[in-house]
């Protein structure tokens, strides 16, 4: 077997000839070539006639132990009938790129599975580039149908830099992946996903679940009106927990430096767990609260008969518990839980809506804490483009199947 024929057996890209092989220092240079004659557009794929070559070009291909692999080819020039003069098509790497697929494709394997610093001493590539190669390996990958067939959808937002800077984010729930990001966090990001998405599939859509927020809902009102809309337990709760929280920072700063202020003192987390969690400690501490600070118990029992509302199976009782709470909190004399009860009262359709399906927020939830995890373990980004590659890579359902030089 000829010396070219092995090689190109070894590095495994189909529809490619080598020509020669030289060796430059510790870098093993292939002279190759397509294997069709006619040459490509490199935007469209068409044929098209060539009318000359630009200089020769190197491309960064997946190493032989300690060697580095380098394919070289001069591309041709051609005149294509659709996108103008381009250069031509070849089999192994992307137009614009100076690595191969293959190559790419361990690079973005690599990424999704450690920090972008390993990734760069582990390939010998930039920071830099470690993200552009992710967002090409996106572009390819990524499910041209994945706005296709969508019944339930989960939309939550994501923070990425100090200052306010928002991704949001479309959920997939039965596929349980991300489907669609887009930097901003307002009414007008998330109409370009309904403009994207077209009424023929946002018709589709039969609910959709989201948190409290009002800037989502207007969007969703204006282009889903059909889809249920759906408000999980976990921020109905949290809204409470805020609530106790202000009234126990109210009541701390009023009593300080008297005996009623040193029971408060450090009883948050024993306020905020739930009661079967609570160790003997904390159990005390909220009967010393009960016996000291009437308002602050209060706050605590509105808490907990919230959760308790929302344990229920049936939506007739769920409901006739969440009216009773909603009038107590009315009259309970505490800021923060009256202004906590106008909220749910004007949501509580959703809110029942969740008690009736258990439909909740938790998987966008938890690919929002993945991405926390992956920006921090990359160490910032300097774009949003880069973090929404990175969000699809890891939860947009992209399958990579790298191979091993």
């Amino acid at each position: 077997m000829r010396s070219t024929t092995l090689l190109r057996h070894l590095i495994g890209v189909p529809d490619l000839f080598v020509r020669s092989v030289g060796l430059e220092g510790r870098d093993l240079l292939l002279e190759v070539a397509p294997r069709w004659r006619r040459p490509r557009c490199g935007r469209c794929g068409r044929r098209a006639p060539g009318y000359d070559r630009a200089r020769e070009r190197r491309w960064r291909h997946l190493g032989l132990g300690e060697i580095r692999l380098y394919l070289c080819y001069a591309p041709r020039r051609v005149e294509c009938s659709v996108c103008g003069v381009r250069t031509e098509q070849v089999p192994w790497a992307e137009a614009g790129s100076r690595f191969t697929r293959d190559f790419e494709e361990m690079v973005a394997y690599l990424t999704r599975a450690t920090d972008k610093t390993q990734v760069t001493r582990l390939m010998g590539i930039s920071w830099r580039t470690v993200g552009e190669v992710v967002e090409r390996v996106v572009g390819r990958k990524e499910d041209p149908e994945r706005l296709s067939n969508l019944r339930w959808i989960g939309v939550d937002e994501f923070s990425h830099r100090k200052g306010q800077r928002y991704i949001t984010l479309v959920v997939d729930h039965v596929k349980r992946r991300v489907v669609w990001a887009a930097e901003g966090k307002d009414s007008a990001t998330l109409r370009k996903f309904f403009e994207e998405l077209g009424p023929e599939k946002a018709a589709d859509i039969e609910g959709v679940t989201t948190d409290l927020a009002g800037w989502n809902l207007k969007a969703i009102e204006e282009h889903i009106p059909q889809a249920e809309v759906v408000f999980d337990r976990f921020h109905v709760q949290k809204l409470a927990s805020d609530a106790l929280e202000k009234v126990r920072r109210e009541q701390l700063r009023g009593t300080r430096g008297t005996p009623e202020g040193k029971f408060i003192f450090r009883s948050r987390h024993a306020l905020l767990k739930n009661y079967g969690d609570l160790s003997s400690s904390q159990k005390q501490k909220l009967r010393e609260i009960e016996k000291a600070n009437k308002p602050l118990f209060r706050a605590y029992m509105l808490k907990e008969t919230l959760a308790a509302a929302l344990d229920y199976r049936q939506p007739k009782r769920a409901g006739d518990a969440l009216r009773e709470w909603l009038a107590w909190a009315s009259r309970s004399r505490l800021a923060p839980f009256v202004k906590a009860g106008r909220t749910i009262r004007q949501h509580l359709e959703g809110i029942l809506a969740y008690i009736q399906g258990r439909m909740s927020n938790g998987i966008v939830e938890g690919i929002n804490t993945r991405m926390r995890m992956v920006a921090r373990r990359a160490f910032g980004f300097h774009s949003a483009d880069a973090l929404i590659a990175l969000l699809f890579l890891c939860c947009g359902g992209i399958h990579l199947d790298p191979r091993l030089p």
